[in-house]
C-alpha cells in the first residue's frame, strides 16, 4: 500500500487507475470523523475505472500514522496535498464527507491543486456539526449498531437490513479508536469558514440529506449560498450517510459533476 509523508506523518492510501496511475488528474476521497475507508465504497464503485481514484486513510485511521492529537483541519489538508504530490496529481477533484468536506474546503484555499469540490454533509463551520452523531466506539458493538439509527433513515434500515449489518461489521474493524476520534473532533471544533467562503472560488457541489441529524440541511444550504461557485442539491429523506442510502442519486450527481469539471478520463 503506497504512502505519502507530511511532516513525518505517514498517510497510507490506495490508488485505482485506468492506466497504471499515469494520470495527473484524479478523484480523491476525504474522510469523515473517525470513519474507515468503507465510507467511500458506494461512490468509489461508481467513479473508479473511468477516473483515477485515490482513497487516503485519514491520519489516525487504518494503517496511517496516528500522531498525538488534537488535529487541525489545516494539517489534514496538508496530508491530502502530500498524497496528491506523491502521485503526481495536478488536478484533484475532492469528494469530502463531513470533516472531509471541511478538509477539501481548506485544501482549496491553500492550493491550486483542487480543481473541483464535492461536499457531502458538510457545514461552513464546526459548530453546525455533531461528530458524536457520526462516530461510535468500535470496541463497543452495541454502540456501533445503535449509532446507525442516526446515520441512516428508518426506511433504508428497514429495506436493507443486510447492508446495515455489513456496515456495522466494517465499522468494528475499520473505524478509529476513541483517542483518534477526539483528535478529529478537535479539528471539527476549530473549523470556521463562515466569513471566508467567498474566498473559495473552486467549483463546489454541495449534497445534503434533508433528514441529516448530525449536520442539518440548513448548514449545507448556507455553505452553498456562501460559495461563489456553489451548487446545492438535497436528497429527500436521507440522513448523514446520504452517499450510502441514496447512492444512486448521489453517484448520478457526482458523475455529472465530473463530466462537467474533469477532463476526458479516456483521453
Amino acid at each position: 500500500m503506497p504512502h505519502a509523508t507530511n511532516a513525518g506523518v505517514e498517510i497510507r492510501y490506495e490508488v485505482d487507475a485506468p492506466d497504471a496511475g499515469d494520470s495527473d488528474e484524479a478523484v480523491v476521497f476525504c474522510g469523515d470523523v473517525g470513519l474507515g475507508a468503507w465510507q467511500f465504497g458506494w461512490q468509489h464503485a461508481a467513479l473508479a475505472g473511468p477516473h483515477t481514484a485515490i482513497t487516503p486513510e485519514t491520519r489516525g485511521v487504518g494503517r496511517s500514522d496516528a500522531p498525538p492529537g488534537p488535529y487541525g483541519v489545516e494539517a489534514l489538508a496538508a496530508d491530502l496535498d502530500a498524497v496528491c504530490a506523491a502521485e503526481g496529481i495536478r488536478n484533484a477533484h475532492l469528494v469530502g464527507y463531513g470533516l472531509g468536506g471541511m478538509v477539501a474546503l481548506t485544501a482549496a484555499l491553500a492550493s491550486s491543486r483542487p480543481a473541483s469540490l464535492a461536499l457531502i454533509g458538510t457545514p461552513p463551520a464546526g459548530d453546525a456539526y455533531n461528530p458524536a452523531g457520526v462516530w461510535a466506539d468500535p470496541s463497543d458493538p452495541a454502540a456501533v449498531e445503535g449509532s446507525l439509527s442516526g446515520l441512516l433513515s428508518p426506511d433504508f434500515r428497514q429495506a436493507h437490513p443486510d447492508a446495515v449489518s455489513r456496515i456495522a461489521e466494517w465499522r468494528l474493524t475499520e473505524d478509529a479508536d476513541r483517542e483518534t476520534y477526539a483528535a478529529h473532533r478537535a479539528a471539527v471544533e476549530g473549523f470556521d469558514l463562515t466569513d471566508g467562503l467567498f474566498e473559495v472560488t473552486t467549483p463546489a457541489l454541495v449534497v445534503h440529506g434533508t433528514d441529516d441529524t448530525a449536520c442539518p440541511v440548513t448548514a449545507g444550504e448556507t455553505l452553498a449560498e456562501g460559495l461563489p461557485r456553489g451548487e446545492f442539491h438535497s436528497i429527500e429523506g436521507a440522513r448523514h450517510l446520504v452517499g450510502v442510502e441514496a447512492s444512486a442519486a448521489v453517484n448520478d450527481l457526482l458523475v455529472g459533476w465530473l463530466a462537467e469539471h474533469a477532463g476526458d478520463p479516456f483521453a
